[in-house]
């Protein structure tokens, strides 16, 4: 017979979202049980995703830099990657994170269960241990983050050169000749990190356009940068057919690249899928979308009074950051405290060389919804920051309102471009206007002056370049 435990809070999924919300909710006052399947907290995130691929796109950076700097007269040797060296650095890395977040969670006294948690109905969990046991919890109030995994395209064979993003990060080996199925942000970076070390990349994207949904200018800048560093680059492009061999696996294309392409690794980047069905939440009643994620409100309540979700299995932006803001709400909502994910404004990154970033509503988006808008723009070739660090092309772009000014959107690209997107963010939160940002005073030289400098150019007040 199995022992039923009972929960009066329970989280499933230890991700950005996850913890987030167990912390949450013990720091005002309830007893939290967190369920993983990992042995590890942090997610996806944490373990296979967003710390690992940055580890990996620092070194892919350091490299590059190093090979460009023979231009200002310093000279080094061409780079020789200790493939296994880099991989302990980056799992060092994790582990130092995740070990944090274990610390965490036993300051708060939220109890970690391992295993794959799964619905039995509405109010119970039946939890499978890692030994193969079952745990029966029953609970007053759920929170779902169990997440996303990887989208499979059908009818690829299964191989072990046939990888995801997961297994693209664990650093098998450096193929020769890579193919990244997938010119999105994942696809993107992972672009950034082999073609740094050593591998012959080709990416197709299936879009008309690197980064789908990012501004067409901001796109066409990060792909002249893959270019710059030999990827080869096919958009408007579908995978018809896949075949492994002893000695390759060859991929054949049709549309804006009708042909053939040989590569000693594949790697699938083509999207994810929020793992609503590993949870069993139709035995709930919980209520989803057709593409499976969870519906929510802005409290992040489902349609069953006692449960909520939030971050990937809610559906898009499957972003951290935004799963971590969610699962505060999901907390403070559940604790009886009035709190809400009402923003439209995500900020979106891409870690590649140079970043790219963007918030609020593109151009093309806005011409769609039929809003008045103006673009203000400041080229990065007109930095004295960028020009005296080394840096490339780059741009800072913001739309606004051409009546009151009042900031819209923005796209940067550029070193560091994550980072300087913030200001615009808090920017449109507030309603700022162009005005706004250019009598804000920015330390010179710096790369958040392109900020003001493109507001300043709108206003007709650019003084200088």
């Amino acid at each position: 017979m199995i022992e039923t435990q009972h929960a009066d809070l329970i989280v499933i999924g230890a991700g950005p979202g996850g913890y987030a919300a167990a912390f949450r909710a013990a720091d005002l006052g309830r007893s939290v049980v967190l369920v993983d399947g990992r042995s590890t907290l942090g997610g996806v995130c944490l373990n296979e995703g967003c710390i690992p691929s940055k580890a990996l796109l620092h070194a892919a950076r350091v490299i590059h830099e190093a090979s460009h700097i023979g231009a200002w007269g310093i000279s080094f040797g061409h780079p020789k990657t200790d493939i296994d060296a880099l991989r302990a650095r980056k799992d060092a890395i994790v582990s130092q994170l995740t070990d944090g977040l274990g610390q965490l969670a036993r300051r708060r006294k939220v109890r970690v269960v391992t295993g794959r948690a799964a619905f039995v109905r509405d109010d119970e969990l039946a939890v499978t241990t890692a030994d193969g046991g079952i745990e029966r919890w029953t609970f007053g109030q759920a929170i779902i983050a169990a997440g996303s995994s990887s989208m499979q395209l059908p009818g690829w064979p299964q191989d072990s050169r046939i990888w995801d993003s997961t297994a693209a990060l664990e650093l098998r080996f450096v193929p020769r000749r890579l193919a990244i199925v997938g010119g999105g942000i994942i696809g993107l970076e992972m672009a950034t990190i082999y073609s740094a070390l050593g591998s012959s990349v080709t990416v197709i994207e299936l879009a008309g356009q690197v980064a789908p949904g990012a501004e067409a200018d901001a796109a066409d800048l990060i792909n002249a940068s893959l270019e710059a560093r030999s990827c080869i680059v096919h958009t408007g492009t579908r995978v018809i057919s896949i075949k492994a061999s002893a000695k390759s696996v060859r991929l054949s294309c049709e549309g804006g690249y009708a042909g053939t392409v040989e590569a000693d690794a594949v790697i699938q980047a083509v999207g994810r899928r929020a793992s609503t069905a590993a949870i069993a939440a139709v035995k709930a009643g919980i209520e989803v979308r057709p593409d499976g994620a969870v519906i929510v409100d802005a409290l992040c309540r489902t349609n069953r009074y006692n449960i909520f979700a939030v971050g990937d299995i809610t559906g898009g932006p499957m972003l951290a950051h935004r799963a971590t803001h969610q699962g505060k709400v999901a907390a403070e909502v559940a604790c009886g405290h009035a709190s809400a994910f009402d923003t439209a404004f995500v900020p979106f990154v891409a870690y590649t060389n140079p970043e790219l970033a963007w918030v609020g509503p593109t151009t093309a988006q806005l011409k769609a919804a039929g809003v008045a808008h103006k673009v203000a723009r400041f080229p990065w070739a007109a930095s004295g920051r960028n020009l005296a660090s080394g840096g490339g092309d780059g741009l800072t772009m913001i739309a606004y309102a051409p009546e009151s000014g009042r900031v819209l959107g923005a796209t940067i690209v550029g070193p560091g471009a994550g980072e300087l997107l913030a200001e615009v963010g808090l920017a449109l939160e507030m309603g700022a206007t162009l005005t706004d940002l250019a009598l804000t005073v920015h330390a010179h030289p710096t790369l958040s002056e392109t900020v003001a400098f493109a507001t300043e150019r709108a206003l007709g007040r650019l003084a200088e370049l």
